[in-house]
């Protein structure tokens, strides 16, 4: 059993820290957070998928084939890595958890940090925000339209917000960029579902993002303390828009279609509303033409390779400055995104495929190469992990952590930390064991809605077993309420 990080120093998890890393010397972190990034990867076993630079990470570290968030939508699943609290005990499932809600942060400095980065700012590393890390795509409180008024969304966290912004002129343009500085949210109208015109990847955000995180790699390394780099990238979140080059590529590829493409009987069935708003080249039917599902799914696929790209620039820049050996990296996906399975595009539901993402570590010293882990790992397990890994000398946290650390996986001391998994969306939790996903919502004065499947059979929510496996689920139930109990302070 694996004691939770509190609001105490760990006195034996720093002293093994100083062993790994020497007693003056602290790690760099750098982590990649890439937005609606599931595990559609070569990584991951799926051969038509071109993503050869996470490919290398994940052979020179660790992968985790079920890592889960904890909420399917981006803010509020960045909420809980970048807080390390669990939506049982903070209930943030908005995109605007971080600062609005009964649990918004404060804008003044409390005695324990409030957000992972402000941990690591108040132990003396430098830490840099580079595109999206929490809900706001620079890291300032702006909305779509650009109203608002700029203050930090993480308080404290950040002594850079670096974010450049090229034509697009503010963060949520870079989000929803075009080329040439249109995007979405300019007040034209425009929504184009794909663009492949680009020829540079300069000619769009990420690339920009890219370049701006391997300048700031050169400041970092000529300054004398540790640095926290964020750098968020943006695709394969909607529109869909890479390169030239990435869209005549990925076209002429033999990419499977999606599985269990009909509606599920379920009650937790999302619409898709986000995608079907975009105006695409065919027919916007539900579901989707296979044609038209190979279509759109090619469109992701071409992000996934322009945006392994970008990140193959910034891991090849950290190893061009003899950085990497002192570097933990991690690459975070914020959730996972259904590719026309289950006619979903998008992931606002609580099934395996919009919870289950990608993730990524390398951590020099302590993860051997190629290791696939099938670990049950959350992502409030991240804050605690780079805690156990970096010894900062500052320890002290607003609220108790409510994750583990995954060091015992890490290092190959243990197989597991978790019994289940645990997320939440639309007053459903969904409870992730190694063989079954259970979906439970309790209505007021109504019977509860209870969906059990077999993930080992498929990763679709194709036949509800709980009528048939009443003991699977009270056992299921069961773990998850001792594990919302050990989350409580």
């Amino acid at each position: 059993m694996f004691s939770r990080l509190s609001v105490l120093p760990l006195v034996v998890t720093l002293l093994f820290a100083s062993s790994l890393w020497g007693a003056e010397k602290q790690p760099n972190v750098l982590l990649i957070a890439v937005d609606d990034l599931r595990t559609e990867l070569g990584c991951y076993g799926l051969p038509y998928v071109e993503s050869p630079h996470l490919d290398k990470l994940a052979a020179e570290g660790m992968l985790f084939r079920n890592h889960y968030v904890q909420v399917p939508t981006c803010g509020a699943s960045r909420f809980s890595l970048l807080t390390g609290r669990s939506p049982a005990k903070t209930s943030a499932l908005a995109n605007t958890a971080f600062y609005a809600g009964k649990n918004k942060l404060s804008p003044e400095q409390l005695p324990g940090a409030q957000t992972m980065p402000e941990l690591f700012r108040r132990s003396g590393y430098h830490t840099v925000c580079i595109g999206k890390i929490s809900h706001t795509a620079d890291g300032k409180v702006f909305e779509y339209n650009g109203k608002g008024d700029g203050r930090d969304e993480l308080p404290g966290a950040w002594d850079e917000l670096a974010t450049p912004y090229g034509p697009w002129k503010r963060g949520w343009g870079v989000f929803f960029g075009y080329e040439g500085g249109s995007h979405r949210e300019d007040g034209t109208g425009r929504k184009d579902l794909m663009e492949f015109t680009a020829t540079r990847d300069e000619d769009l955000p990420d690339g920009m993002l890219a370049n701006a995180a391997i300048k700031s790699l050169g400041e970092l390394k000529a300054r004398k303390e540790p640095f926290f780099l964020g750098v968020g990238f943006i695709k394969p979140h909607l529109p869909f828009v890479a390169t030239k080059q990435d869209w005549e590529a990925i076209s002429k590829l033999d990419v499977a279609p999606p599985t269990a493409p009909e509606k599920p009987k379920s009650a937790f069935w999302h619409n898709s509303g986000e995608f079907y708003k975009y105006d695409a080249p065919y027919e916007k039917s539900n579901p989707l033409a296979t044609a038209d599902a190979l279509t759109a799914k090619r469109a992701y696929l071409a992000c996934v390779r322009y945006v392994d790209r970008q990140i193959g620039k910034v891991l090849d820049e950290l190893d061009r400055l003899d950085l990497a050996e002192d570097t933990i990296v991690i690459v975070w996906g914020d959730h996972g995104w259904h590719l026309g399975e289950s006619a979903i595009w998008g992931k606002h539901a609580p099934y395996e495929r919009t919870l289950n993402s990608t993730l990524i570590l390398r951590v020099p010293g302590v993860t051997k190469p190629g290791v696939v882990s099938d670990a049950l790992v959350d992502s409030i397990d991240l804050y605690p992990t780079l805690v156990d890994l970096c010894h900062p000398s500052f320890t002290q946290t607003a609220h108790s952590l409510d994750g583990v650390s995954l060091r015992p996986i890490l290092s190959g001391q243990a197989d597991q930390v978790h019994d289940v998994s645990l997320s939440y969306w639309g007053g459903a939790t969904s409870i992730r064991s190694p063989t079954h996903r259970l979906i439970m919502k309790q209505g007021k004065g109504k019977e509860p809605i209870t969906e059990l499947y077999d993930v080992q059979k498929s990763a679709d929510p194709t036949e509800n077993l709980a009528a048939s496996e009443p003991d699977l689920v009270a056992a299921l139930l069961a773990k998850k309420a001792a594990r919302e109990k050990s989350e409580k302070p």
